[in-house]
């Protein structure tokens, strides 16, 4: 990736973590979801500004990539970046969970701003992952790229594994699963609610090819994202909870919460002042 590719990127990824305090602000009392939404910017950019074949031209089209969000309160990440890609406007970010809004605190199915499934109730994204990458390879297309971002908390539930079964077993090479390894979730620390020892050992020895990568960094982020495989893929982004807003980072207590008007300052100060 060439340095001003990397540049302009990293400046979107500035303006979504913005686009995301002004959704925060027009939840008002009802919070939203910042730790597990900050976690994915960088893995959100990379996917839909570099790497998907998807924007705002090619949205019904058969051959687009396709993204499932499992983890579906991290939805607001998938909102900014929607609206630097001119698919949504900013109006449309400030009416973010307000009554008649099309933005809900999780996906919504709405094909005309590309959210191809509702999620939210964790565990069942790679299933519909597997089932749409079989549905592609029954219409005879193997150019489509199916990519599922799934919580790491959320591979405590059964039904991922299942699903990462099927996958093994029908050779999904079109399907990628990003594991978002901030290390935390609602209750706390993962290890601590349900240990998963590697991540990338559960994955190999379900038949998968895994690669690491650092979730805040865009090159490894897109190389790894962009890679082929015979087999379907897991990449583990390691990444921190909250991140981009000192206060939120690495604190479980920011899965879900309503920032106070010192706390809504002192976050717009820091992503103001970020600097590429």
């Amino acid at each position: 990736m060439d340095k001003q590719r990397l540049q302009d990127l990293k400046r979107s990824c500035i303006e979504m973590r913005k686009s995301c305090l002004r959704m925060a602000e027009a939840a008002g009392e009802s919070g939203m979801h910042f730790g597990g939404t900050l976690s994915l910017i960088e893995i959100i950019a990379a996917l839909y500004l570099e790497v998907m074949n998807i924007d705002k031209n090619t949205l019904q089209s058969e051959e687009r990539d396709r993204l499932i969000l499992s983890k579906g309160h991290g939805v607001p990440a998938v909102y900014a970046v929607l609206q630097l890609m001119g698919i949504i406007s900013e109006a449309d970010l400030r009416t973010f969970k307000q009554d008649e809004t099309f933005l809900y605190g999780h996906p919504s199915m709405n094909q005309k701003i590309g959210i191809e499934f509702s999620s939210g109730s964790l565990g069942q994204g790679l299933s519909l992952g597997v089932g749409t990458v079989l549905g592609l390879k029954h219409k005879g297309n193997s150019i489509s790229k199916v990519f599922v971002i799934l919580g790491d908390g959320e591979c405590d539930e059964g039904s991922v594994w299942e699903a990462a079964m099927s996958a093994s077993q029908y050779k999904l090479n079109q399907l990628m699963v990003i594991v978002d390894r901030n290390h935390l979730q609602y209750d706390g620390d993962t290890e601590d609610i349900m240990a998963m020892g590697t991540m990338e050992d559960k994955w190999k020895s379900f038949g998968w090819e895994v690669r690491t990568v650092d979730g805040h960094d865009l090159e490894q982020c897109c190389e790894a994202f962009s890679k082929e495989s015979t087999k379907p893929v897991a990449v583990i982004a390691d990444t921190v909870k909250g991140k981009g807003i000192s206060f939120m980072e690495n604190q479980y207590t920011w899965h879900h919460a309503q920032m106070t008007k010192k706390q809504t300052e002192d976050a717009w100060k820091e992503v103001l002042d970020d600097r590429i």
